[in-house]
């Protein structure tokens, strides 16, 4: 991603957060499979009240806005105080005690209602082991997923 690129999505978050009413700084950093957007300030707590629902909103925002304009797979990511980095590590954390349970009980459990972002990597973290699968059901934002022990 350009570095023109990195401050326009940065001048476009400040621009989003300060039309909110909640002072923030932004800055863009890349990694191999995301591009995480930091917010850093004292209003901060503001995105993260109610389950971090307008961190989700601004995050859907900045992909709605920006998608087009990134490379690969690449996805932005924005994270207020660690809470993303912080909640991405507890999914995978539950994806991987859901993959034993299927796996050794022959039972495939649910994890959800779950967003894009968070079934993203429900399913990334599954598919690191072979002898499971994952899919999603409903037909809503919010869905549910399924992991399962594959068939011999």
């Amino acid at each position: 991603m350009s570095g023109t690129l990195n401050e326009r999505v940065a001048a476009f978050v400040r621009d989003v957060c300060a039309a909110m009413g909640v002072s923030l700084d932004a800055t863009v950093e890349e990694t191999a499979d995301n591009v995480w957007i930091q917010l850093a300030g004292d209003d901060g707590d503001l995105l993260l009240e109610h389950k971090a629902e307008a961190l989700d909103a601004l995050q859907h925002v900045v992909n709605a806005a920006f998608r087009r304009e990134l490379q690969g797979s690449h996805h932005f990511v924005v994270d207020c105080r660690g809470y993303r980095k912080n909640r991405d590590a507890e999914l995978r954390q539950m994806a991987e005690f859901l993959v034993g349970k299927a796996k050794s009980s022959g039972i495939p459990q649910e994890l959800g209602p779950l967003n894009p972002y968070a079934r993203r990597i429900v399913h990334l973290a599954v598919s690191a082991d072979p002898d499971v699968a994952s899919e999603s059901i409903g037909d809503a934002f919010l869905k549910t997923v399924i992991i399962s022990k594959r068939q011999s």
